[in-house]
């Protein structure tokens, strides 16, 4: 049986996606939803099951609450994930990435600068029934927003933006 083909007996499925499968899937979710905006997609990546554990509070750790948080960051940036490493085993995949950001519009309090600023990151995924059922991300989100202050952001605005956010 070709280890692209899903096999089930009763109701259980009998194969799993190789390694490179694994892989693939994520390199593709990442350039279409993340790199390229398009949530429209992402029952096609996400099971049904799906949890966030690295959005922002105030969403939910679900499918809705990725699509908005994604639908967020391209209304602030055009941003451009590469995969520098990437490692999957066991239905987990880990990706070590480098995340290129160009400024369109106001973020954490910011007016848009249209400058490309980068930070890096982490991404795990787990894996089931042949889509993402988990994710945990650790991005420097900090990190963006002191290098768009340090490029000329007024003082005023930095000083409001630190009451707001050390409150």
């Amino acid at each position: 049986i070709p280890p692209s083909v899903a096999v089930y007996l009763c109701g259980v499925k009998l194969t799993v996606m190789t390694i490179q499968q694994q892989k693939q899937l994520i390199r593709d979710f990442i350039d279409t939803v993340w790199n390229q905006g398009n949530t429209a997609v992402l029952e096609q990546f996400l099971h049904p099951g799906f949890i966030d554990h690295s959005l922002p509070g105030a969403l939910p750790a679900n499918a809705g609450g990725l699509k908005q948080w994604v639908e967020m960051t391209h209304a602030s940036f055009i941003p451009q994930t590469v995969i520098e490493e990437q490692v999957a085993e066991n239905n987990t995949c880990i990706i070590k990435i480098t995340m290129r950001m160009k400024h369109t519009g106001a973020w954490r309090g910011i007016t848009p600068t249209g400058l490309t600023v980068t930070t890096k990151g982490y991404r795990c995924f787990r894996l089931q029934d042949d889509r993402i059922i988990a994710h945990w991300g650790m991005v420097d989100g900090d990190m963006l927003e002191k290098k768009l202050l340090a490029a000329g952001v007024s003082k005023d605005l930095q000083l409001s933006f630190t009451r707001y956010y050390c409150l």
